[in-house]
């Protein structure tokens, strides 16, 4: 498991010594001295232990949600969860979560991006007349990259596993070889060189500290992965071989610099002999493309929970491992995902371009995060309050420095992750008011309880036929539309008929004997309640099966399926029309029910009714 999170998980941050060194003397418009060198690279080594080896390997990645990770995850573990299965109204912690979480699929289109760029451009050393074959390249491995998701991030992770393990082996043992070299260059584990370095150059070591950032970008989806891997083995891997070997690579890179000032212009290929250029090239393109992955199957693992917990409409899921259910694929995210990336790296042309694109939003979602850890440490860990703020404040500290040097890079090419996670944002905030007053809709349509209809039908008894009805409800505690309708067409009632409401939790998964609540109401009718946690897959012929209770028995094969089929319109005029306008096209390319809850197709009837909301 280690092994494969090395090539899913680590893949971004593993990456950055590509060019995290050399943006920052760029950004930064700084000279080559040897207190600029150790300023930044003691600023860089400090960032890696207190933002990724800390705050997100010992406490924020001790914040999961029964193993879940994620910041969606995480506004789940803090936020209560009302009876439709989603956070309540009004909690700022949701709205905080939201954001931080539509933010994440703005970078989440940059890493690839950038990613397969920076590998591209590597060919440039070797060969400069394949300089414009670089951006069509870069498009070419972006469709392949994206192309082998649906294989699984535990197949993908095997393969990419082994390709991490000689990178890193590879950054380490370069970065050694000069630090022999160069001792001199330890002095950077001294903190008081970046104070230093902030306090003798605060204007040049604030705009540096914008491209220092790129080391630790990869913290927040190694987070989101945790439940593809576990805790341990991402822990394990990070601790034996990742932190050592980027700690070695940059110490090396420093140490070159200190020697030969020159080598700013690309200092870590400066590291190998000239002999071993082309192979590194070869092996950073490989380990550049395996970067992408981790912002690929966080999206996955976000998408996932946030349409279970009802902020997103319903997508196919597939799930790619028989044994861990974490690992997902969702083929609309995955190319939809792919389209963006082509068209970043069309439109910024440069690897170096993307760089001042990157981490704006990714700050701002370690802020939230950050700010979510708090009401964890305080209500779920036990902390008294002012411990809580003591060891937050001093992550916040180091978030905000990050986040105020990133915002510069707004006019440059930052508005555009900003402007992604603004738009999903709002398809968020417009499907969650939607869904709500659907339900309210739904409702007020359905005043009739389902004691009373059962009361009716004993006073003027109907037709029964042989057989077993199953009706999806929104609401098992009235009558379904669908029933009233099948019973008006048909004038026939089953002689079991089974109200089945599936509810979504605030925790990943849900213990088998403590997913299903039924109720005898009398006369045949059965009242179930299915609850599935928020990574999971909903499958109601399956769950119906695993019930015996009673005289309670499920036979599928006896079984069929009513599911109502609303099509909702806008009740509106004028400009509130268009986000019910968007919430009505949303709904109508959502997943059909009865493929999202594994029904048999040839056994499913779909009655329609319009919905005005």
């Amino acid at each position: 498991m280690s092994l494969g999170a090395l090539g899913v998980v680590y893949g971004d941050i593993g990456t950055s010594p590509l060019y995290a060194f050399r943006e920052s003397f760029h950004a930064g418009r700084l000279a080559v001295t040897d207190d600029a060198v150790l300023g930044i690279l003691s600023t860089m080594l400090w960032a890696l232990v207190v933002v990724v080896s800390i705050k997100y390997l010992v406490f924020v990645m001790r914040a999961d949600n029964h193993g879940e990770g994620g910041i969606l995850a995480l506004t789940a573990l803090v936020s209560p969860i009302s009876r439709l299965g989603t956070p309540q109204r009004g909690s700022g912690l949701v709205l905080l979560g939201l954001i931080g979480t539509a933010l994440l699929y703005g970078d989440g289109m940059i890493t690839p991006a950038i990613s397969v760029l920076s590998a591209v451009e590597g060919v440039e050393l070797a060969a400069p007349a394949l300089e414009p074959f670089v951006v069509p390249l870069a498009v070419l491995i972006l469709i392949v990259l994206f192309a082998v998701q649906r294989r699984g991030t535990a197949v993908i992770g095997r393969v990419f596993g082994p390709v991490m393990v000689a990178w890193f082996t590879t950054l380490g043992i370069l970065g050694a070889l000069h630090v022999a070299s160069e001792p001199g260059v330890l002095a950077a584990f001294n903190p008081l060189h970046a104070v230093g370095f902030f306090t003798d150059q605060p204007g040049s070591a604030f705009l540096s500290l914008g491209a220092v950032f790129l080391v630790v970008t990869g913290a927040e989806a190694l987070y989101a992965d945790m439940g593809h891997f576990g805790t341990r083995p991402i822990r394990l891997g990070w601790f034996t071989i990742v932190f050592p070997a980027l700690v070695l690579n940059y110490l090396g890179q420093g140490a070159l610099l200190l020697e030969s000032p020159d080598a700013i212009d690309n200092p870590f290929y400066r590291l190998a002999p000239p002999s071993l250029v082309v192979p590194l090239i070869v092996l950073a393109t490989a380990a550049t493309v395996i970067a992408s992955q981790a912002l690929i199957t966080g999206a996955f693992s976000l998408t996932t929970q946030a349409i279970q917990l009802g902020f997103l409409p319903r997508l196919k899921v597939d799930h790619t491992s028989p044994r861990e259910i974490g690992q997902v694929y969702i083929g609309s995210v995955n190319y939809g995902l792919m389209i963006a990336c082509i068209a970043l790296v069309v439109g910024f042309g440069s690897s170096s371009n993307l760089a001042a694109a990157y981490g704006v939003a990714v700050t701002t979602t370690m802020v939230i995060t950050t700010l979510l850890l708090y009401r964890v440490a305080a209500r779920q860990w036990g902390w008294r309050s002012w411990q809580a703020g003591l060891v937050i404040s001093g992550f916040l500290a180091v978030d905000f420095a990050f986040f105020a040097a990133n915002i510069i890079k707004i006019p440059v090419g930052g508005w555009v992750p900003l402007v992604i996670g603004g738009a999903v944002f709002g398809v968020i905030l417009i499907w969650r008011s939607g869904r709500a007053r659907l339900s309210t809709k739904l409702h007020e349509d359905d005043p009739l309880p389902i004691e009373r209809f059962i009361a009716s039908i004993q006073e003027h008894p109907q037709r029964r036929v042989p057989g077993t009805a199953v009706y999806l409800t929104r609401n098992a505690s009235t009558a379904p539309q669908a029933l009233l309708q099948n019973l008006r067409a048909n004038e026939v009632l089953h002689e079991r008929i089974l109200l089945v409401e599936v509810r979504s939790a605030g925790v990943p998964r849900m213990l088998p004997a403590a997913r299903f609540n039924l109720h005898e109401l009398g006369d045949g009718f059965f009242q179930i309640r299915l609850t599935y946690g928020f990574i999971e897959q909903p499958d109601v012929p399956a769950a119906l099966a695993a019930i015996v209770v009673g005289r309670f028995g499920f036979d599928p094969t006896d079984a069929v399926y009513f599911v109502g089929k609303e099509r909702v319109v806008s009740g509106h005029r004028g400009l509130r029309r268009v986000p019910d306008t968007i919430y009505a096209v949303l709904h109508r390319n959502a997943t059909r029910a009865s493929d999202f809850f594994h029904l048999p197709p040839d056994r499913v009837f779909e009655l329609g009714v319009q919905i005005p909301i």
